[in-house]
């Protein structure tokens, strides 16, 4: 039987122009950026605008310095640096200067030195130097180790940190005396991943964790001299211990624990009875941060109450009585009292920016930095909107929502954002990325805390383990299903965006719903969770397993069969852009070169982008300002607009 011409075309799979255009687009490379299958353009418009966004500068608090002034990270050439401030106000002076950027610092109490790391081209790998700076700094750990989790003893003089050797699974707790590096030492070597809390005056009492995933870990207490680690609170299988901190001689320590509730709060466990309690009772939201003063009589902490930080000064001799401070709507990242107490530090990330506070008695809030926002105004910037949408089992998901400002149109695209973890929560912190998408795109961006995030309680967390992940999926259906009942939002125009897991849940969101989807935006994502676990640094992979599951377990790699993207690109049948680092010692960078590779080979369109000098997640200048192009030009070419300066049409 012979065929007709409209039956033999209708046999051949579908191609876009689109899709072809980008399959014969040549591999090009600017500085360390691979540029695959991505059309080349001309300039985009409202390139001026783009400049500013690479521009912007946000503040990150560190902690003081025994004169008083700040330690902060920012950014004012290539990658971010650390820098002091003297006083509220004051000029930020430079004081690391190397080509990497630096991933904290850690004041050392009494002094004007501090402890900081950095690692080379994202590989994680982490080294860490003692100094005031790049100018006398010395480096005290290890060559070829990766070197975290920091902690001086009250009295500056003892240095603890956590090492692992690339490759191992299991972590070694390192002491040094500060002032001498060749005194440093193997005191604990653990199982897993375990490192150092907190620090006795003398050196010889170390509180550490042993951590098995986000939701359940161990503390130790550990006498230096003899090895020997005890653990506090056997009897919690399942606990979930937080921050730590030693209390006068060592004969206390204060706490976060997750409780009956399921919620986190402030703890005071006796080391000598082995018993713990409440002494501000268990809240309705979560304790995310605090520190205790020296005087040990007043704790500052930080409530994550729906995903906006509270913060409050609790007197233990007037637990009744907390002492709000009316920090603004936003995130709050660090809390540090001076060594005196006088004065404690904050630092804060909203929406329309990221600073550094300080609080005392007489002056109340004081702001030491003001972003610089690339000429831009904070009123131009949009601000979140918390909503909740029910789901496919009549849960109510949180999601926060950002519309752009002065733009009047009757139907505006969206961007849903998935934040990664996944036992992580999306947050009111300044997201340049949402600000240039709103401004530029018109944009409405929508940032869901699906089943699975933090801040919302032991259960929720839970409700996405195992064999429920793709119930995580099925609340992005529901959330385009919300989508599709607002008269603002244009249900024809809606793309997926997440990073690491969030990466996993938008490639498993385009297979899903990829009729409902104008596509997908996966950086660093997980698209074959076998070879993933296979894959990711050994010290990751026991822990992934604890929330993932194993896949050395028949069952659970048959499920993964079935959930993993990379089996359902064939269902991708709108266009995917995919970022990696390809020093990506977590997400390997061929689990997104696998991805594009399946989705290109069922002829289906696939952009892949990747930086030869990042790891998870792009923190050079450059290559955040070339993602930042693609993106946009990814965009503007799904929704059909021209990137604007968001002025009111």
């Amino acid at each position: 039987m012979r065929l007709s011409l409209l039956a033999v075309l209708l046999l051949v799979p579908c191609i876009s122009v689109a899709a072809r255009e980008a399959a014969t687009a040549p591999v090009r490379q600017e500085g360390e950026l691979t540029f695959d299958g991505i059309p080349t353009t001309e300039p985009l418009a409202g390139e001026a605008e783009i400049h500013r966004f690479d521009a912007m500068r946000t503040a990150f608090f560190q902690g003081w310095l025994a004169d008083g002034s700040m330690l902060i990270q920012t950014r004012f050439g290539r990658v971010d640096q650390i820098h002091q401030v003297a006083a509220p106000g004051m000029a930020r002076t430079q004081l690391t200067f190397a080509a990497e950027p630096v991933g904290s610092a850690l004041p050392r109490p009494g002094t004007e030195s501090f402890l900081f790391v950095r690692d080379r081209g994202g590989d994680e790998s982490y080294q860490g130097y003692l100094g005031r700076g790049d100018a006398d700094a010395v480096q005290v750990s290890e060559p070829g180790t990766r070197n975290e989790h920091f902690v001086f003893s009250p009295d500056g003089r003892w240095l603890a940190w956590s090492r692992l050797t690339p490759g191992e699974a299991n972590a070694h707790i390192i002491l040094m005396d500060a002032d001498a590096v060749a005194s440093r030492q193997v005191i604990y070597g653990g199982t897993g991943t375990v490192a150092p809390i907190d620090v006795s005056k003398d050196g010889r009492t170390i509180l550490i964790e042993q951590r098995e995933s986000i939701a359940r870990n161990q503390y130790l207490i550990l006498d230096s001299r003899s090895g020997c680690a005890v653990r506090i609170l056997p009897e919690l299988a399942d606990a979930a211990f937080r921050n730590g901190r030693f209390l006068g001689d060592g004969s206390r320590i204060a706490l976060t624990l997750v409780g009956k509730k399921g919620i986190r709060s402030l703890a005071i466990f006796d080391v000598a009875t082995g018993k713990y309690a409440y002494p501000f009772g268990e809240g309705a939201w979560d304790v995310e941060l605090f520190d205790v003063a020296p005087d040990e009589n007043r704790i500052a902490v930080s409530m994550n109450i729906d995903g906006f930080s509270r913060v409050a000064i609790l007197d233990l001799e007037r637990p009744e009585a907390p002492r709000p401070i009316p920090v603004p709507d936003g995130m709050v990242f660090k809390l540090s009292f001076t060594d005196d107490g006088s004065r404690l530090g904050i630092g804060l990330s909203t929406a329309t920016g990221g600073d550094v506070w300080s609080w005392d008695a007489k002056r109340g809030l004081v702001r030491w930095t003001r972003s610089e926002l690339g000429g831009l105004a904070e009123d131009d910037f949009a601000v979140p909107e918390l909503i909740r949408f029910s789901t496919f089992d009549e849960r109510m998901i949180p999601a926060l929502v950002y519309r752009p400002k002065g733009r009047r149109v009757a139907r505006r695209p969206v961007i849903i954002s998935i934040h990664g973890g996944p036992e992580a929560q999306e947050r009111s912190w300044f997201n340049a990325q949402y600000q240039l998408w709103t401004r530029l795109l018109g944009a409405v961006v929508v940032a869901p805390n699906v089943r699975g995030s933090t801040g919302y309680g032991r259960d929720y967390l839970a409700l996405d383990d195992g064999l429920k992940r793709l119930d995580a999926v099925k609340d992005i259906g529901a959330l385009l299903d919300w989508i599709d009942r607002q008269p603002d939002l244009d249900p024809a125009r809606v793309v997926v965006y997440g990073e690491s897991y969030g990466g996993f849940m938008s490639l498993a969101s385009l297979a899903h719903y990829s009729d409902r989807l104008a596509g997908a935006i996966d950086v660093v994502g997980i698209s074959n969770f076998v070879t993933f676990l296979e894959n990711t640094e050994g010290y990751r992979r026991d822990r992934r397993r604890a929330e993932y599951g194993d896949e050395r377990d028949p069952e659970i790699r048959g499920f993964f069969d079935r959930i993993s993207p990379i089996h359902h690109a064939d269902k991708m049948q709108k266009p995917l852009l995919v970022v990696a680092g390809a020093n990506d010692i977590r997400v390997p960078v061929s689990e997104s070169r696998a991805i594009v590779d399946k989705v290109r080979a069922g002829g289906g369109e696939a952009w892949l982008l990747v930086a030869g000098d990042e790891g998870h997640g792009f923190q050079k200048r450059d290559n955040q300002a070339g993602q930042a192009r693609v993106q946009l030009q990814f965009l503007s070419r799904l929704f059909g607009e021209t990137p604007t300066t968001g002025a009111a049409e």
